[in-house]
């Protein structure tokens, strides 16, 4: 008895190949229109700026807040702290950002722009945050709700998944 590909464990081979549902085609495409988006507008930044979108986005954050802290910082971005000190250690090295060790312990790092860090600020556009954040915080209650529970479904149904992407920037771009 022979067995075929798509015989092996319900796993789909050759001879299984079919158009998806309108549908799923539908998502494919959205998804793909969205990731564009964030990579064109990553690149516009990085292009406009000589920063990435991510680090651009940390800067306002800075200058919105003077003397934050690496935890801070990264709660506000939405990485992980670890992902947060790396862009860090980019931004000081390009002379934008300082940390300063404030107060009576002096184990708390603050972080502050530096002048060349305001003078980018001058010319870069804004919202940092970018479209994706934007069209976000739009969206109705209901509808982000929905996308939220929909999107959560379809991580729980992908094979591959890096639970850790969750924490670094989108264009991978710390």
């Amino acid at each position: 008895m022979s067995m075929t590909h798509s015989s092996v464990a319900g796993s789909p081979g050759p001879d299984d190949a079919r158009t998806p549902p309108a549908g799923v085609q539908s998502v494919i495409r959205q998804l793909r229109v969205v990731y564009r988006a964030l990579q064109t507008h990553s690149r516009s930044i990085e292009k406009a700026c000589g920063v990435s979108a991510a680090q651009l986005w940390a800067l306002w954050e800075l200058r919105r807040a003077p003397g934050l802290r690496v935890g801070d910082l990264s709660q506000r971005l939405l990485i992980h702290p670890s992902t947060a000190s790396n862009m860090l250690d980019k931004l000081e090295d390009k002379r934008l950002v300082e940390r300063r060790r404030t107060g009576m312990d002096q184990r708390v790092v603050s972080l502050f722009l530096t002048d060349r860090g305001e003078t980018l600020l001058r010319a870069a556009p804004a919202p940092a945050q970018g479209d994706l954040n934007r069209a976000l915080q739009a969206l109705p209650e209901q509808q982000l709700a929905a996308l939220e529970s929909g999107l959560a479904a379809l991580l729980e149904r992908m094979e591959a998944r890096d639970e850790r992407a969750a924490l670094r920037p989108i264009a991978g771009d710390e």
